[in-house]
């Protein structure tokens, strides 16, 4: 009624809800409870939660957030004022980042045939791209990790997962290690490794491209850095 007293009589409105008017006055007029002044405070606090945690957390991280910052609060309670403030966390975007394997570029055989075992380093090196969310979107890194040592021996960022982040990458492993010919360049049959510019930098330095599906690549995690 208070909400819409502006739009309708409040005598209309008292008769429809079966209300007094000398009621509903009496509790205009009637100050704030401390429960409901406790609400105001916790909405305060929940807005800022909200923004500092940049929209993505439910009621259940709301809730520790908010003890953690002295605010003892029940999760019952978080919800119905989330709920009243129509604050709703913001949705992650599924996302599925692979290489593209429909391509017509020429296709390394799997020289490695899932035995991954080295007896020194520069004899194998893997590469792969993966993502990383940040708070300006995602990134893309493209690595080359030795296989004998575990260490990424080159990499690149960006914001597209093209071409010239996986030559950016291999560039760099190339520079860094300065590997001998015969090296065995394993990675899977993306179109970035398969692409004529790629092949010519792993011919000009005598690496050995070899290919398997993204199901039966190693994972790309490092013990050490470049």
């Amino acid at each position: 009624m208070r909400e819409w007293r502006l739009e309708y009589p409040v005598e209309v409105m008292a008769r429809v809800l079966d209300v007094s008017c000398s009621g509903f006055y009496a509790w205009l007029d009637r100050p704030p409870s401390p429960h409901a002044l406790e609400d105001e405070r916790l909405k305060v606090a929940i807005a800022a939660a909200h923004v500092k945690t940049r929209e993505t957390y439910g009621v259940r991280r709301m809730q520790a957030e908010l003890n953690e910052e002295g605010f003892a609060v029940g999760r019952d309670r978080v919800a119905r004022l989330r709920r009243d403030m129509g604050i709703r966390c913001r949705q992650k975007r599924k996302f599925k980042a692979t290489t593209n394997s429909n391509h017509e570029f020429p296709v390394a055989d799997n020289l490695l045939g899932q035995d991954f075992t080295t007896q020194g380093p520069n004899e194998v090196w893997h590469t792969d791209i993966t993502y990383i969310p940040t708070g300006e979107g995602w990134l893309y890194l493209a690595g080359v990790k030795d296989q004998f040592t575990c260490e990424i021996v080159g990499y690149a960022m960006g914001g597209r997962m093209t071409q010239d982040l996986t030559l950016s990458a291999l560039s760099r492993a190339i520079s860094h290690r300065m590997p001998v010919c015969g090296l065995i360049h394993h990675s899977d049959r993306g179109s970035q490794y398969c692409a004529l510019d790629y092949r010519k930098l792993l011919d000009q330095h005598g690496l050995v491209a070899s290919m398997s599906r993204k199901a039966t690549m190693p994972p790309l995690r490092a013990s050490g850095g470049a």
